[in-house]
């Protein structure tokens, strides 16, 4: 999975993307400065990977990971979002920081997320219209020939340029079977999932429910179809930087049970419709990223391409009944393991060997 932060500027992006991946990338400054994008990578917590691990003491430990691409902020009217948004333009989704606290010291004005929210809603749709735009010339070259593909990708295209003319996002446009390369190519930022991170100080924090801007995001969001989740994105970085007990007392004082990175990936699987398959034995415990709904066949191309060509079958057992046996005899014993062919679907937990022949 890989996710892109996204947000105005000094809305503590990059302080969520420290939180997130543990780095140390520069704050404050960089958020209006030409640098690169930052980009970190963050371990899916797994108690059930855990457990694994504990049983079968493997030489190797590979849980899920996300990547995370944090851009520089982007300036409403600055112009430059399309030029900046192409590092997050094949994330399977944006993480929009939105800010949620004030502070005198850095902004003139008190925060109003829904405004902020509006505003760089408008960024993503010029920078979609750009990008088709220059679609639209290169299909009516391609088209000169007569190619009834090209054709179609033109009026496609127009169609889709006035939409967003309109000011509506990709999302709300009636994409056929026919577009489904425009949607494949990963080009449109307005027809990716959304997670709003509603970033707040501690004392928001502490009362989120209660906090005006978060309540007028959360409203937004629900209209549009997207995600929110509530963070002091400041307050994450510090305690990443603690020892687990230490972070775990911190937390409690703000009534918090898991961390802002376990809630951004359990928001993210359920928005992309993600689930993890577990392998295990003596050489390595692995969970494997899938899409809910996919068959053994296709989950076993996640391992390799050649257990997909030559699939068979695969065993399986559900987590949370090999666990309640305690062993794999045990869950034997009871009959718990079972062999599933090429139309299994996947479910979420699913212990798993597969059996090929290449």
């Amino acid at each position: 999975m890989k996710l892109g932060i996204v947000g105005l500027p000094n809305t503590g992006k990059t302080t969520l993307f420290n939180a997130l991946t543990g780095s140390k990338a520069e704050t404050g400054s960089y958020s209006n400065s030409g640098a690169k994008p930052n980009i970190g990578t963050a371990k899916v917590p797994d108690e059930r990977l855990d457990w694994l691990a504990e049983y079968y003491h493997p030489k190797k430990y590979s849980p899920a990971t996300i990547d995370f691409v944090d851009v520089v902020g982007v300036s409403v009217g600055g112009g430059k979002g399309n030029e900046i948004f192409q590092a997050i333009r094949q994330v399977d989704a944006l993480v929009e920081v939105v800010r949620c606290f004030d502070d005198d010291t850095v902004f003139l004005e008190p925060a109003d997320a829904l405004r902020d929210a509006e505003s760089f809603e408008m960024e993503l749709i010029l920078a979609d219209l750009d990008i088709t735009e220059r679609r639209l010339e290169r299909a009516r070259k391609n088209a000169k020939g007569g190619d009834k593909k090209y054709r179609h990708e033109c009026e496609t295209c127009e169609a889709l340029i006035a939409h967003l003319s309109d000011e509506k996002p990709a999302r709300d446009f009636a994409f056929t079977e026919e577009d489904r390369d425009m949607l494949a190519d990963g080009g449109l930022l307005t027809v990716k999932p959304i997670i709003y991170v509603a970033n707040l100080d501690e004392t928001g924090m502490a009362d989120y429910c209660g906090n005006a801007n978060f309540k007028a995001l959360s409203d937004y969001a629900e209209k549009h179809g997207a995600a929110v989740l509530p963070v002091a994105a400041k307050f994450e970085e510090d305690i990443s930087e603690l020892d687990p007990e230490e972070a775990e007392m911190f937390m409690q004082d703000l009534g918090l049970t898991e961390t802002g990175l376990d809630r951004l990936i359990r928001t993210s699987y359920d928005l992309l419709g993600y689930i993890s398959f577990l392998t295990a034995g003596e050489d390595d415990v692995h969970a494997w990223t899938i899409v809910r709904g996919t068959k053994a066949p296709k989950a076993a191309g996640k391992i390799h391409t050649d257990i997909e060509r030559g699939f068979i079958r695969a065993e399986i057992v559900a987590f949370e009944d090999l666990k309640r046996c305690g062993s794999v005899a045990a869950a034997r014993e009871k009959g718990l393991f079972r062999l599933e062919g090429k139309d299994y679907v996947m479910q979420d937990g699913d212990v798993t060997q597969f059996r090929f022949n290449v």
